[in-house]
């Protein structure tokens, strides 16, 4: 979840056909999510390799302008949900489409509680949904890579979900605000290298130039529950360059990647 335009929030954790050959995997076919520790560093989605590439080329999106920046997500949200089944279908894990609400107003009901205040965008685990506020903030630099990279972002925390990443972190005891914080800007970062592959893999049906990738890294910043600017810039960077989620095990890092 994100706040104002990257600085990411924590209080919820609370079509386009892509290339390949694999179709969808079948319910005999299907093995069981992970759970506990092995959810979490010996994911099958880190096994997966590259996220397929494919056409995915922006919609026209206008500054200040929230039905063209609805729009945009929706198309965007396609194109995650055929990105992220078929590599769920390679991992042989279940795979379900998050539910998806635009919204001019903060507030609104998420399934989680209301919307946070500040927030840009929310995902909750219950109903599997994204809340996505088009504020004037996002809205005012609605043609630069920040709406894409939210809603990435987001999905990222869908990819943990199903899984069983986020369950296997809800799920563990911690005896310290500061072993919950630690282990929280795990989940963050690494949903935020998971919208960098994601990224990384359209990335050239985008027409964008590498300086607009760099604006929304320069625009981080330091938070205690999502990690260093640095760091929040190395993981999305570590997604965008090898666009897989095997790129993105933050669980396995070194401390000094997820401080």
């Amino acid at each position: 979840m994100r706040k104002s335009l990257l600085v990411l929030l924590s209080g919820m954790l609370a079509g386009v056909v892509f290339a390949g050959t694999a179709g969808p995997a079948t319910a005999e076919q299907l093995q069981p999510v992970p759970k506990g520790k092995a959810a979490l560093v010996a994911n099958p989605l880190y096994k997966t390799g590259k996220l397929e590439p494919d056409a995915c080329p922006e919609q026209p999106v206008h500054n200040d302008d929230a039905e063209t920046a609805e729009i945009y997500l929706d198309f965007f949200l396609d194109c995650l949900n055929e990105a992220w089944g078929y590599q769920f279908a390679k991992a042989k894990l279940p795979f379900s489409k998050p539910r998806f609400q635009a919204t001019t107003r903060s507030g609104v009901e998420t399934g989680c509680g209301r919307f946070p205040k500040d927030a840009q965008a929310v995902y909750c685990p219950r109903n599997k949904k994204i809340t996505f506020h088009l504020s004037k903030g996002i809205l005012s630099e609605a043609t630069e890579l920040f709406l894409l990279e939210v809603m990435a972002h987001e999905y990222g925390h869908h990819v943990q979900q199903l899984s069983g990443i986020m369950t296997a972190f809800n799920s563990r005891k911690y005896r310290t605000d500061k072993a919950y914080l630690t282990e929280l800007r795990k989940i963050e970062l690494q949903a935020e290298c998971l919208s960098g592959a994601f990224i990384g893999s359209i990335w050239r049906s985008l027409n964008r130039r590498q300086s607009d990738f760099s604006y929304v890294l320069r625009a981080a910043y330091d938070t205690s529950s999502h990690g260093k600017a640095k760091n929040i810039a190395y993981w999305l960077t570590r997604g965008f360059d090898q666009e897989s989620p095997g790129a993105c095990n933050t669980f396995s890092a070194p401390a000094s990647k997820v401080s």
